[in-house]
Order: C-alpha cells, then structure tokens, then sequence
C-alpha cells in the first residue's frame, strides 16, 4: 500500500511514517514528486491562530515573516506577494531543497519571528536535532496547561532550540 500523502507539515506520530522523508527526502521535494508538479512551500512555519490573528500592514513595526520556498522564481514570487498581501514580511528562503529549514520543529517553524530574526532562525536548523524535537512535540504539548493560549505554544517552540 503506498504511503497517505500529505499537503502540509509532516508528523510521523501523527499521520504515519513516509520512509523517504524518513532516510532523509526534504517533505516538500517529495510532495512534488508526488504531485507530479511545482511546489512552493509557505505559511507552513506559521501557526493557524498566528495567520488569523497577527497579520498586519506593511511597514508595522515589529511585523511578522514568513519563509518562502520553491524551486520557480516565478512562482516564488507569487507567493511572497500573497504571504505580505496575509499581513505578513515574506521571506525568500530558496529552493525547495532548502525548505527543510522551516520543517516542524525547526528554530523557525511557528516561532513568530520578524524579518530580522528568521534569517538567523533558518540557518540554525539541524535537521536531526530538529526531528527529535518534532518527534518530542506529545510530550512538550502535554506539559502545557488546557488552556494555553497562543503565546504559550509559541514560547514552546522556541525554548525547544535553547
């Protein structure tokens, strides 16, 4: 039986093991192969209240960003100009070779970060450090309180990369 497909972040523990991404394929290259055609990878590294709730207008001090990732130009392009006409700073975060850089539960994934910041973030990612945290989220999830709020989530995050 082939292995479900996924359109958004993979979670082994959740939505059962992709042994390609597994033994190393970045989740994204591997969707387009799936696919059969052109990826580009965005919003992923932002939580979905942090999408509803944080958009603001160009130029606002402290705006969120969001990295971007695909292999077409063109097609990146696009998508930056969707993440900033969402509310948010678009990031050109390469190709998706690269894109494994905003993976779950990497320095920049659902960490909220400004366009000075998530530069730095991306860089940071270690792909096998990154995977065990994501592979720690039931544990990390389950020491927060029933009714964490956003900022609680957040912080999560991104003490998992001190």
């Amino acid at each position: 039986m082939p292995p479900p497909f996924y359109t958004a972040n993979y979670y082994p523990h959740l939505n059962g093991q992709i042994e390609a991404v597994d033994n190393g394929a970045v989740e994204s290259v591997w969707n387009a192969e799936q696919l059969g055609r052109p990826v580009v990878k965005a919003w992923n590294a932002a939580l979905a209240e942090t999408q509803r709730t944080r958009g603001v207008l160009a130029g606002t001090p402290g705006r969120l960003a969001i990295p971007v990732a695909g292999d077409s130009e063109e097609a990146r392009r696009v998508a930056m100009q969707l993440v900033d006409d969402t509310g948010f700073d678009p990031y050109d975060a390469g190709t998706l070779a690269d894109s494994w850089r905003q993976q779950p539960n990497s320095p920049a994934y659902c960490t909220e970060l400004t366009l000075d910041e998530l530069p730095t973030a991306l860089a940071a990612a270690d792909r096998a450090k990154d995977a065990a945290i994501r592979d720690s989220l039931p544990e990390r999830l389950a020491t927060l309180p029933a009714t964490a709020t956003l900022e609680d989530v957040v912080e999560m995050n991104r003490a998992a990369h001190r």
